[in-house]
């Protein structure tokens, strides 16, 4: 066979338990009481170390983290009670804009309709006194009328009475006839 790493000339490797091999150590009842005692001392060294090192630092990781955590709800809550007094800041100057467009607007409103008025009245009196002066244009027109009417009346009575009678009228005669005509 081959030599093997560390093996002697002439060794060979086998897999099967010798018949007078030892057992286990910490199987072993004469090491019992010896491990019994490193495993106590083992404990303690470990305990220690732990409780001292390990224990105290974990304990400050845990402690930064909830006092990081406890510092950031009270910024969350600092920016929320910031939001909410710019948002009824926001509201109130809101509804003063409104309240200020709103007096704005009857006051337009308002100065609208008293200009409105104002042309209305002062368009009425110009229209009575062009409909007085039109009632006395119509009044001097008829009167005019009337009095031509009164000629034509007379001129043209006398000359039907002279066609149909071939006899001229008397004057008075022609002027009553006429007024009463005139008249009813």
């Amino acid at each position: 066979m081959a030599e093997g790493h560390g093996e002697a000339k002439g060794a060979t490797a086998h897999t099967e338990a010798d018949g007078g091999a030892r057992p286990f150590p910490p199987f072993q009842s004469s090491t019992f009481a010896s491990q019994l005692v490193s495993l106590a001392i083992a404990f303690v060294a470990l305990y220690v170390v732990v409780s001292r090192i390990a224990l105290p630092r974990v304990g400050s990781v845990l402690d930064a983290r909830q006092n990081k955590i406890d510092g950031d709800l009270a910024e969350a809550q600092k920016c929320r009670d910031e939001s909410d007094a710019a948002m009824k800041a926001y509201e109130a100057e809101l509804a003063g804009a409104r309240s200020r467009a709103q007096a704005i607007s009857n006051e337009t409103r308002e100065k609208l309709n008293a200009q409105s008025e104002a042309e209305r009245k002062t368009l009425e009196e110009r229209l009575a006194h062009k409909l007085a002066d039109a009632e006395k244009t119509i009044a001097a027109t008829r009167a005019s009328a009337m009095r031509n009417v009164r000629g034509i009346a007379a001129d043209a009575a006398t000359s039907i009475v002279q066609r149909l009678t071939g006899i001229a009228p008397d004057k008075k005669a022609i002027d009553s006839a006429v007024d009463a005509s005139l008249k009813g």
